[in-house]
């Protein structure tokens, strides 16, 4: 029995920026890597720019002196969408809240969360903590006062508050229109 060919995928792969990311990752110039590797800038720098497809022995000396493997420049992209309104409801205890995950559920790095606050919505009378290093709050309608134990901030629709969010805080809408927020978490303080 004859092994029948396999039909090529019409996928391509773009390895070249991924061998950039790479290196920036690890703070190294063009110069530093084509040395390392015995390649020169030019001939590295269409590599990165998929201008040109290395042999495999050079993307083999290149993934060696980046350490990343061969094989996780084929991969593919772990991509995630959420439709508007599709997002899993939560409640960070909040009052007044309607609240939506707008990250995957697995998503450990970073957390975004909506929250459509209706008039007179609040954080609670008692100021609280989130276990994440970053805590940055958006508005994106409404007028909003955040509290902390020494100051507070009023912001306006289109304002941006970032803060640590072990930092106590609290936080209430000003007016009769209502809110509308979203929160970034760095790293994800829990999953739902």
């Amino acid at each position: 029995m004859r092994a029948l060919p396999i039909d090529p995928s019409n996928r391509t792969v773009s390895i070249g920026p991924r061998l950039r990311a790479a290196r920036q990752s690890l703070g190294l110039t063009m110069d530093e890597v084509a040395q390392i590797a015995g390649l020169t800038k030019g001939f590295l720098s269409r590599i990165e720019r998929d201008m040109t497809s290395p042999s495999v022995s050079t993307l083999v000396t290149l993934c060696d002196v980046l350490s990343i493997t061969v094989g996780s420049l084929f991969e593919e992209p772990q991509i995630e969408f959420v439709a508007a309104g599709t997002g899993p409801r939560i409640n960070l205890g909040g009052f007044d809240t309607e609240e939506r995950l707008l990250t995957p559920r697995t998503e450990a790095r970073v957390q975004v969360i909506r929250s459509v606050v209706t008039p007179g919505g609040h954080g609670g009378k008692d100021l609280y903590t989130v276990d994440a290093d970053i805590d940055c709050l958006h508005l994106l309608r409404g007028d909003l006062t955040v509290r902390f134990s020494d100051r507070d901030y009023r912001l306006a629709a289109g304002d941006t508050l970032t803060f640590e969010g072990r930092e106590p805080h609290s936080w209430h809408v000003n007016d009769d229109e209502g809110a509308e927020i979203l929160w970034i978490l760095v790293p994800a303080p829990w999953h739902p």
